[in-house]
């Protein structure tokens, strides 16, 4: 349990948090729960690259974190891209409904994609790219500007563009993952096409 994993598995407890607080504040609109739904994503934001940089700094990579870090990233995401994806009303703005298809389609895509090589190959290999971690990074602020309230007037225009952007590295990220998935299968002796049984 290296320190770069205790600060992954910190962020993960806040998930369920900043869900709480975020629907307290949509329920009764108090401003005090947006407040503290608000540093609470932002808090976790920033211990993704926290521990990133202790992983790289100190060497501190291990196969639990190659699970944990991505996992943190996922869930937190997830919860936030789904809750602003309802109409909340006056309350808080609403991600754009072609976004979160396309962040969640790729996530089960992905998903599907590592079952199904595991079960063929028996390891699966995930090479990051700096689309996705731009991709991430994206998705982030564009959660972060709606809980920010920053969507109203002429900043509408600049949300439409994030959440393009948002959507472009997230569409091409999942196919650069599509890729390497099938070469991955492609290599594997079991995709090639097995010899006919013997007749007797």
């Amino acid at each position: 349990m290296t320190t770069a994993n205790k600060v992954t598995i910190f962020r993960m407890l806040l998930i369920p948090f900043f869900v709480v607080e975020v629907l307290y504040y949509v329920r009764s609109g108090n401003e005090w729960h947006r407040f503290a739904g608000l540093a609470t994503f932002a808090v976790a934001a920033i211990c993704d690259g926290v521990d990133g940089y202790i992983a790289r700094r100190y060497k501190q990579f291990s196969e639990l974190g190659a699970i944990l870090d991505p996992l943190a990233d996922k869930l937190l995401l997830v919860s936030g891209v789904v809750m602003l994806s309802f109409d909340h009303g006056p309350l808080l703005g609403q991600i754009p409904l072609w976004l979160t298809v396309t962040i969640l389609g790729r996530d089960l895509l992905l998903v599907a994609g590592l079952i199904v090589i595991y079960m063929v190959v028996g390891r699966v290999t995930v090479r990051p790219r700096a689309v996705g971690k731009v991709a991430t990074v994206l998705q982030m602020a564009t959660v972060l500007w709606l809980l920010l309230k920053w969507d109203a007037g002429l900043d509408a225009r600049w949300f439409l563009w994030l959440a393009a952007a948002a959507a472009i590295c997230t569409g091409v990220s999942g196919l650069l993952y599509v890729w390497d998935g099938i070469r991955q299968l492609s290599a594997s002796p079991k995709s090639f096409p097995s010899a006919p049984p013997p007749r007797p």
